[in-house]
């Protein structure tokens, strides 16, 4: 029998991301987690970057990862609603998760009413509409021509155009002791603008790798997942109550 129920959130695990060293441990840590809650949890929230690159052939797909996709679909099949929002470095996913493993995709943010309180979801890139650069780059890797021309080629050698793209990456170079003024973000200059139109109780993104819970607007809440990277950090909300929460502090 569950215990109360509660809905988790997580976002930025970059499975797999060759500028970190331990991948393994990672996995295992964000895999144990996914043990945990699914002892109380009736819907998990994945918010994006959850693999570090992600491309899926119609007959293959990436090597790696059989601790965590086991464990979602195993989570789906005992009834726990599962949403996986694409994120900036998994934007090639495609159906596999939503027939393989019974899981709804979102390639962009939702809003969804959760225990009687608005929500608004997303991995929150592409959200500042003065960073012309990202807006035009993520054009051309969502391009579907660009998508097929990719798909062409042999996955070894795809796989690893992709890993050293990534590797050189801001990936390696975050720093959570890295100032950081809320007020100078896209998404929450995002959140300022929605609530001129539409109420939302809470603001769950993820993206900036920062774990932060802020006011917003008169009433509403902004919120930032952190990472599984160095804060290995997650948020669950439970009747009324949202918090954010550390799984494992890293040395």
């Amino acid at each position: 029998m569950k215990k109360q129920a509660k809905i988790y959130f997580a976002s930025d695990v970059h499975l797999g991301a060759p500028a970190l060293s331990n991948n393994r441990e990672r996995e295992t840590l964000f895999a144990n987690w996914l043990d945990e809650i699914k002892e109380d949890a009736t819907q998990l929230y994945l918010v994006g970057d959850i693999f570090d690159f992600w491309f899926e052939y119609k007959k293959v797909v990436p090597r790696g990862f059989t601790r965590i996709l086991g464990r979602i679909a195993d989570m789906a099949d005992s009834g726990i609603e599962i949403h996986f929002f694409i994120g900036n470095h998994d934007l090639w996913a495609f159906d596999y998760f939503e027939k393989e493993l019974g899981i709804a995709v979102h390639r962009n943010g939702i809003t969804k009413e959760i225990n009687g309180h608005k929500f608004f979801i997303g991995h929150g890139d592409g959200l500042d509409a003065t960073d012309k650069g990202y807006i035009f780059m993520r054009k051309i890797f969502t391009n579907r021509f660009l998508h097929w021309m990719f798909s062409r080629l042999h996955p070894n050698f795809a796989l690893s155009i992709a890993h050293k793209w990534s590797k050189s990456s801001r990936l390696a170079k975050i720093n959570i002791d890295d100032k950081f003024d809320v007020n100078n973000e896209g998404m929450y200059k995002f959140a300022e603008d929605f609530l001129k139109t539409e109420p939302v109780d809470f603001f769950v993104f993820g993206h900036r790798h920062v774990m932060l819970d802020t006011k917003v607007g008169k009433n509403s809440r902004f919120i930032l997942l952190g990472d599984w990277i160095k804060n290995f950090s997650y948020a669950v909300f439970e009747g009324d109550n949202f918090e954010l929460k550390r799984y494992k502090i890293q040395s």
